[in-house]
Order: C-alpha cells, then sequence, then structure tokens
C-alpha cells in the first residue's frame, strides 16, 4: 500500500527474507536506548518483523504520523469513498497511522493479529502477530471484515547485514520480548515506558551501559 499510488498493492521485499538461527530477533522488541546517536529512533520502540544474516526490518510501533488518520488515509489511497468518511471514523478511527521508519515513508505496512490472511502476501511472525502489505488488507478493514487488531504503519526501519548487531552490541538498543497487546495499544506515548517495565526496567534508572534484557 503506498499513501500516493497502487504500487504498494506488491509485498514489500525486506518480507522475502529467509528467516532462520538461534540468534535472530523476530517477534521481539528493540528499546532504544539514552545513548542512541540517531536522533530519529530517540525513544523508539521496534517490532522486528524479520531478521536474519541479511539484514532486519521493524516497525516503530509508538509513534504517531503526522497530520493523517486511518479514516483520511482510506479516502486517500480510494479504498473507500469520501461519502462513508463518518461510517469510517465510526470503525477505525480508533486505529493509530504510526510512522513506521525512515525507509520508504509513503508505503503501507500493517501490523495485524493472526485470525485475518491473505495468502502469499501475509508474513506469520511470531506469537499471533502478522504483517501484510498489500491494499487487500486496509480493503477488508474499511468494510468491516479485516483483523481484529491492526495497526497501519508508514514506511519502516532497516538494517544491512550486521549493522543490527553492531548497535546492540554498542548500547544502542535493548532487544527483549515482545508483549502483542502492547503492540496495538492506542496509548502510543506510554508503550516505550510500558515495554521496559514489563521487563523489570525502571525508565528513571535506564542508563547508556544497560545491556540485554
Amino acid at each position: 500500500m503506498s499513501a500516493a499510488s497502487s504500487q504498494a498493492e506488491k509485498a514489500a521485499s525486506p518480507l522475502r527474507t529467509e528467516l532462520s538461527g538461534p540468534h535472530f530477533l523476530d517477534g521481539q522488541f528493540l528499546v532504544a536506548m539514552p545513548g542512541m546517536a540517531d536522533e530519529r529512533f530517540a525513544r523508539s520502540l521496534i517490532y522486528i518483523c524479520a531478521h536474519s544474516a541479511d539484514g532486519a526490518m521493524g516497525i516503530i510501533v509508538n509513534k504517531a504520523a503526522t497530520d493523517i488518520s486511518m479514516p483520511d488515509l482510506l479516502v486517500q489511497l480510494d479504498v473507500a469513498p469520501e461519502a462513508d468518511a463518518i461510517r469510517l471514523r465510526e470503525r477505525v478511527g480508533h486505529m493509530p497511522v504510526l510512522m513506521g521508519g525512515p525507509v520508504e515513508g509513503r508505503r503501507g505496512f500493517v501490523l495485524h493479529s493472526d485470525d485475518f490472511h491473505i495468502q502469499q502476501s501475509t508474513l506469520i511472525i511470531d506469537d499471533g502477530i502478522c504483517l501484510t502489505a498489500t491494499v487487500e488488507i486496509l480493503r477488508a478493514i474499511a468494510s468491516g471484515e479485516g483483523p481484529a487488531s491492526a495497526v497501519l504503519a508508514l514506511g519502516y526501519a532497516g538494517w544491512q547485514a550486521g549493522q543490527l548487531e553492531s548497535e546492540i552490541m554498542a548500547n544502542g538498543w535493548l532487544n527483549c520480548p515482545a508483549d502483542p497487546a502492547l503492540i496495538f495499544n492506542a496509548d502510543l506515548d506510554a508503550k516505550y515506558d510500558l515495554a521496559l517495565r514489563a521487563n523489570g526496567i525502571d525508565p528513571a534508572m535506564l542508563s547508556m551501559t544497560a545491556g540485554r534484557a
């Protein structure tokens, strides 16, 4: 899905990475540490969707896209007619549109519960969480036939081979188990601290020297 064209109906290429190995972080959270050098990721909570020896991709789940709502986006994409705007606000007005990351910022990715699948398009990640990057899922959401839980993200975070591992070793990120309920929590501002507390970390005590949870 693209906020500009129908070309986004094609699945995102990062999802085609072959996943295997005991040290990969699929289905985990990354929590930005205080020493994060890249200000774009300050206080970010990222859900890792794909990780392999070739690199990684994930979705920032605690930062809102600016000046766009889910109903407005569905209308802009011609998924639903403008005449249905009121109905859409009632049905999906609560669903956040996230700033998923700095890569391909006009392309859409839906993280959702595993009660919805599109053959050859939906990636099953872990613990009941899936990722779909085709416009069909937006049509299903607009019609009330989509997944029970979902968030839409514009763009994603990506790492080249070995880059994420190096950033973790440099204390840029804390990796920890992901909580599906936290992914879909509508209180975006609270997610960062909640993820830390869920892993026994007091955000006020977090330092640049913290290691893995």
